[in-house]
């Protein structure tokens, strides 16, 4: 007998995805951090709940017909290890809904968590912004995310992938942002002729070719060229920081994402004075650097 036979309530059904959830040993970081997270999510965007309000349906009754897809959605998460974000096609970056799916990575980014302050101090005028790059910009959130923060700015959003900027043209066109975000298919910075910008950031691949070898089932659902970094995980960004003063105005600010990668940074950029900037999760995943730094650092 089906599970979707023995589970009535809301609250059933919560248990019942965090025990499965628990006992295959899923692994989360694409939206949630824990099994319970995880499971509440699904659940509620199954039943067409407000993600952010589940005590008072707990103990409401599911009909036979919301059984039956619970049950299938909560199945293809535990049988095929598929990031929840891929099975709703959606993601969220703070208040920011984006559409998602297996063409770009799950959004993540300790950059998002800077963004609405602006970059402060880096950025000290908002206003004063009024062009900006996102290059690697896979589902178009980061160039959104920009777009929001530096209303007079023209922002430029740059991916390798077709398949990618397919995505981004999705959520960039629900956002009501064509007239301003300018998608462009170049590897990194090689079809942005004759551009400058007073602000780029970038949430580039920068896994390890060892921790590629190592990443958990879901992880590897999301497309390769998105997450694979070379062998310390700094092979486009060693481009980034090099051809960076091309392309930024005078006091112009680079912003660059490497999770783990601080000490393999320093290691190669042994001159450039970076500052590591401190975000809620994180203390050494996103540098910043000016222009001016750039050049001396060379």
């Amino acid at each position: 007998m089906s599970a979707a036979h023995e589970l009535a309530t809301v609250r059933d059904w919560l248990r019942y995805a965090v025990s499965r959830f628990n006992a295959a040993g899923l692994a989360f970081g694409h939206g949630t951090d824990s099994a319970y997270d995880e499971a509440a999510y699904l659940v509620l965007h199954a039943l067409h709940l407000p993600l952010d309000r589940l005590d008072p349906f707990l103990d409401a009754t599911l009909t036979s017909g919301e059984r039956g897809d619970l049950e299938a959605l909560l199945a293809r998460r535990v049988d095929e290890r598929i990031p929840a974000a891929y099975l709703t096609h959606e993601a969220w970056l703070g208040p920011f809904r984006f559409y998602v799916d297996e063409r770009v990575i799950v959004p993540r980014s300790f950059i998002a968590e800077l963004l609405p302050d602006g970059l402060l101090p880096f950025v000290p005028d908002a206003d004063a912004v009024r062009s900006a790059l996102d290059l690697c910009t896979g589902s178009g959130c980061l160039a959104i995310l920009l777009a929001d923060a530096y209303p007079h700015a023209e922002v430029d959003a740059v991916d390798l992938s077709s398949d990618a900027l397919a995505v981004a043209q999705r959520n960039v066109s629900e956002y009501g942002l064509a007239h301003r975000i300018n998608l462009i298919r170049s590897d990194l910075y090689t079809n942005l002729v004759d551009k400058n910008y007073d602000l780029i950031i970038s949430n580039p691949p920068y896994v390890t070719a060892v921790a590629m070898d190592a990443l958990p089932a879901e992880y590897r659902h999301e497309p390769k060229l998105a997450l694979a970094g070379g062998d310390d995980g700094l092979d486009a960004v060693r481009v980034i920081v090099r051809e960076a003063p091309r392309f930024l105005n005078p006091g112009g600010v680079l912003v660059v994402e490497v999770g783990h990668g601080r000490d393999a940074v320093e290691a190669a950029f042994p001159r450039l004075a970076v500052t590591w900037v401190e975000t809620a999760s994180s203390t050494d995943a996103v540098f910043v650097v000016t222009r001016e730094q750039l050049v001396e650092g060379r």
